[in-house]
């Protein structure tokens, strides 16, 4: 028979007692078995860590996706990250990081869109002609030619001036006549880019400087002859471009004439926009022969030097043209002659909506030209007279009756306002 482990009267000893009755006290005072992470959100933080290395994520549910992606770094490189996290909280905090002002609602309300499209702009604004390495923009398209829909570059930056050295005994004697010690472009070269951006639908592009400084050169705000050349060859190449704005960048008659002829065949070109410029009567008429070659919606022309002649070609194109929207010849030189031929133009267009003809010293005889044609037209929804002195004109030719509106033309306020029928 064993022998019994306990004492008369069932009682421990008091050694073997406090070995029985010993408890675990953890160095943390806080912690309890509800704290302690599950074994799938440490695998996930794992992937956290080791992303640039071996990036897991197509592979996750989409939970799993949300939780690495609020926690990977915004500062991973785009070679990683730009064609395997989608569109989500991850370009929100890449956005966020970089720029203090982020209106996702210009870009679609994709974020990975805003990023990229503006990353981009970025590097072409601050390209340097012969300075920066062109294969930094080429590197980025395919990163991001599926989400770049549209480019909104604010200045291009000049070659950096060399300093003039004065000549020694025998440099000008060395030197070879055929020599050029210039840069090789005078801007950034888009013909290395537009082709291969297979998503671009917009272009707005200004040829100027934001921040010169003392360094002011009036050669700083232009584009160039070579500029205008590689430009042009680089929009026919772009086969989605619908929008293109090439304002404030000196553009004068040759160099539209250039641009307009690689514009012609354009598939896909619905808005053309070459405001503040120096465009002439050569310029108008090379536009007026895209406005019967091609299927665009909105054309403006606003602050140029067009005058009669041009007007004319425009207007010519006008009476023939069944796609154009809306016309915008603001604060040109039309005068009457010219500003009587856009009006007659319109008896034989029925598609334009809108036309905008202020500042154009146009007098009564434009204005009574436009009340005739208003009698026949009845597809203007929008006419626009202001800053033009159209004298006193009496209440007969006051109301003009289209179809369906009545419209009120007050040439003393220089306004067209609608009143009811």
């Amino acid at each position: 028979m064993s022998k019994s482990p306990y004492p008369p009267g069932g009682q421990l000893n008091p050694p073997e007692d406090c070995r029985r009755m010993r408890r675990i006290i953890a160095e943390d005072p806080d912690w309890c078995l509800a704290i302690v992470p599950f074994l799938s959100n440490i695998c996930l933080q794992s992937i956290v860590r080791n992303f640039e290395g071996k990036p897991i994520f197509e592979e996750l549910i989409p939970s799993q996706k949300d939780f690495v992606q609020e926690r990977l770094s915004p500062s991973l490189p785009l070679r990683v990250t730009a064609n395997l996290i989608s569109d989500g909280i991850y370009w929100k905090r890449c956005c966020k990081q970089r720029w203090d002002l982020c209106d996702v609602s210009r870009y679609g309300h994709s974020w990975k869109r805003m990023f990229f499209e503006r990353h981009l702009e970025n590097i072409i604004e601050l390209f340097i002609p012969d300075v920066t390495d062109p294969k930094t923009v080429v590197a980025m398209v395919p990163l991001c030619k599926n989400y770049v829909k549209r480019l909104d570059i604010s200045q291009l930056l000049p070659p950096i001036k060399e300093p003039q050295k004065e000549d020694d005994e025998y440099g000008s004697d060395l030197a070879s006549d055929n020599e050029y010690d210039g840069p090789s472009i005078d801007h950034f070269d888009f013909s290395i880019l537009l082709d291969k951006l297979t998503s671009l639908e917009e272009l707005h592009v200004v040829y100027q400087v934001k921040q010169c400084g003392m360094n002011f050169e009036w050669k700083m705000f232009e584009m160039t002859d070579r500029d205008c050349e590689s430009f042009a060859k680089a929009l026919k190449s772009c086969k989605t471009l619908k929008v293109l704005r090439l304002h404030e960048s000196q553009i004068e008659d040759k160099k539209c004439r250039l641009l307009v002829k690689h514009l012609l065949d354009h598939p896909s070109l619905r808005e053309l926009d070459f405001s503040h410029n120096l465009i002439g009567d050569r310029g108008a008429r090379a536009v007026g022969k895209l406005l019967t070659s091609s299927k665009l919606e909105i054309l403006n022309m606003c602050d140029n030097d067009i005058r009669d002649h041009g007007a004319k070609a425009i207007a010519q194109a006008l009476s023939k043209n069944s796609t154009l929207l809306s016309l915008n010849l603001r604060l040109n030189q039309l005068r009457d002659e010219g500003g009587q031929a856009i009006c007659k133009a319109l008896l034989n267009n029925s598609t334009l909506l809108d036309l905008h003809l202020g500042g154009n010293q146009v007098m009564e005889p434009t204005a009574f030209a436009l009340s005739k044609t208003l009698v026949q037209n009845n597809t203007l929804k929008s006419i626009n007279l202001s800053c033009n002195s159209l004298g006193v004109v009496s209440k007969e030719f006051v109301y003009i009756v289209g179809e369906g509106v009545s419209s009120l033309l007050q040439c003393s306020l220089h306004s067209r306002k609608q009143t009811a029928g």
